[in-house]
């Protein structure tokens, strides 16, 4: 019996000792399985951050882009008529000449000449920039460009609904009406 029980006493040592590489075997695998996890945690986090770092910097971007162009449409907003504001200078220098002439000015006929040179050279510089005048005389009214000031009995049945006078002209700029011709219709 000694020797059985040196047997199943070995056999015991045997069995503890599978039993202990098996734990350690399952807890080396737990280990690894956590440690998988925490290797995936750990890169979805990185690629949390990394997401949230592009998101940041398109936004700052973005933002930027919004300040960029208010600024320059203001600025855009404030120099747009500069063009026109610097050919008129030349306009304004005339008149300043022709008021300073016309302090002196013995004869009438030259200062209305001069007058009527700068008001020429006026309305070919606006024709240059787009303006345009509107023909309203003996055309049918249009509320579209005409402003009606009265109505007045019309001479003839055929100038009835026309415009009969016009009181103060009308004007496009770019074939965009920027002032209604203010008329007198025939009723």
């Amino acid at each position: 019996m000694t020797d059985n029980t040196q047997e199943s006493q070995a056999e015991k040592e045997v069995r503890e000792e599978i039993e202990q590489v098996n734990e350690a075997r399952q807890n080396q695998v737990e280990e690894n399985i956590e440690s998988e996890e925490i290797s995936e945690v750990d890169k979805l986090k990185d690629e949390v951050a990394s997401l949230n770092d592009k998101y940041i910097r398109l936004y700052a971007e973005f933002d930027n882009y919004k300040r960029r162009t208010t600024k320059e449409r203001i600025d855009l907003l404030q120099t747009a008529g500069k063009d026109v504001i610097v050919s008129l200078l030349s306009v304004l220098d005339d008149f300043e000449r022709a008021a300073k002439a016309m302090e002196t000015a013995q004869e009438i006929e030259p200062v209305k000449e001069g007058v009527n040179l700068v008001h020429h050279k006026l309305k070919s510089l606006l024709v240059q920039k787009g303006l345009k005048e509107m023909e309203a005389k003996g055309q049918p009214f249009d509320a579209e460009i005409h402003e009606a000031i009265t109505n007045i009995p019309a001479p003839s049945d055929d100038l009835k609904g026309k415009v009969i006078d016009e009181v103060e002209k009308g004007y496009y700029l770019n074939d965009k009406v920027i002032r209604f011709a203010k008329v007198v219709v025939g009723a």
